[in-house]
């Protein structure tokens, strides 16, 4: 490979991957995913993805020890109010819509809450439905109960980087931003895709349908165009990533230090690209190969593909339905005058 070939590809990987938050991801993560190793206790590597949706927020917002703290609280409480809401399914759909709501209407008191809302959002309903995948009642209590008897090991992974950052000069006070004057139109938007999701998902009875809920709201950032290409950037990464995962799992040797690593590379995508759809293309990659490591591979690509989309596509809706009566009371109000 020539010198000016080796030197963009080193630019470009140095543009897109995030060196130091990746680095402070494995800090967080390695961890208990490699406590996962030694106890074999499939609930640490939810963890994981409690630990990360901490240490986002926490590094973009600059928040203090406190702050994630009280970050944590808020997902377990989440957490824990859908899981045990689940069986009942008419309260777990209209719990999971207004969870929706809340995560955007905190942009109410400041613009850049919507990442700290979303990172309540995202690991709750996730956890709420993955733990009760395919097991008894029994199992997913238990599996509920280790995850949050061991969380504070996540809570404390985080705020030791903080405060290591902190100590280096590299934190400042955090900056919620000015407050959204439009908070209520994206938030009823979110709401409305959730409920038509979980619904769906519960009708339905679809699997890993945390991912129709979660690309529901994911999409619901903006007008209608800002979310269609949301939805397109979600739904090639999905297209692409899922297959080519599932190949490679095909491939590879099934054992439990590639479905770990698997687990790992999937969680640090959260976080460690600047491209959207690199970083969501990865992701899926990482969950269908960790998914044929796993044995479980079986129909994979055609239902995360389809679940992203349908997701998504109720998200489009609920912004279209929203600007449309949004547009609606502006006019009357105009003509009213």
């Amino acid at each position: 490979m020539s010198p000016p070939i080796v030197a963009r590809l080193r630019d470009l990987l140095s543009r897109e991957i995030k060196t130091g938050e990746l680095l402070r991801a494995l800090v967080v993560v390695g961890p208990i995913v490699a406590a996962y190793f030694l106890t074999r206790e499939p609930a640490l590597l939810n963890l994981g993805l409690i630990a990360v949706s901490l240490l986002i927020p926490a590094l973009k917002l600059r928040l203090a020890p406190r702050a994630v703290a009280l970050h944590y609280l808020a997902i377990l409480f989440t957490f824990g109010t859908l899981f045990l809401a689940a069986p009942i399914k008419p309260l777990f759909v209209a719990l999971t819509a207004l969870a929706g709501f809340l995560a955007v209407a905190v942009t109410r008191y400041g613009d850049n809450l919507r990442t700290l809302g979303n990172w309540v959002f995202i690991p709750a309903v996730y956890l709420a439905c993955e733990v009760r995948e395919g097991v008894s009642a029994t199992e997913a209590l238990r599996h509920a109960g280790v995850i949050i008897a061991s969380s504070p090991v996540a809570l404390a992974l985080v705020c030791g980087v903080q405060i290591y950052d902190q100590r280096r000069g590299n934190a400042v006070t955090s900056s919620y931003g000015p407050p959204s004057p439009e908070w209520f139109l994206p938030a009823a938007a979110t709401a409305m895709a959730v409920f038509a999701a979980a619904a769906l998902v519960e009708i339905l009875n679809l699997a890993q349908g945390q991912w129709v809920m979660w690309s529901a709201a994911s999409v619901v950032v903006g007008d209608l165009s800002a979310s269609t290409g949301k939805l397109k950037q979600r739904a090639i990464g999905a297209l692409v990533g899922v297959p080519l995962g599932f190949l490679a799992g095909v491939a590879l040797p099934v054992g439990r230090v590639g479905y770990a690593l698997a687990v790992l590379a999937a969680t640090l995508t959260l976080i460690s690209f600047s491209s959207y759809i690199v970083a969501f293309g990865l992701r899926c990659f990482f969950i269908a190969l960790a998914a044929s490591f796993a044995g479980g591979a079986s129909g994979i690509a055609e239902e995360r593909v389809a679940n992203v989309i349908t997701g998504g596509a109720f998200g489009l809706i609920a912004v279209a339905l929203t600007e449309i009566v949004w547009l609606r009371v502006v006019r009357k109000a105009r003509s009213s005058r």
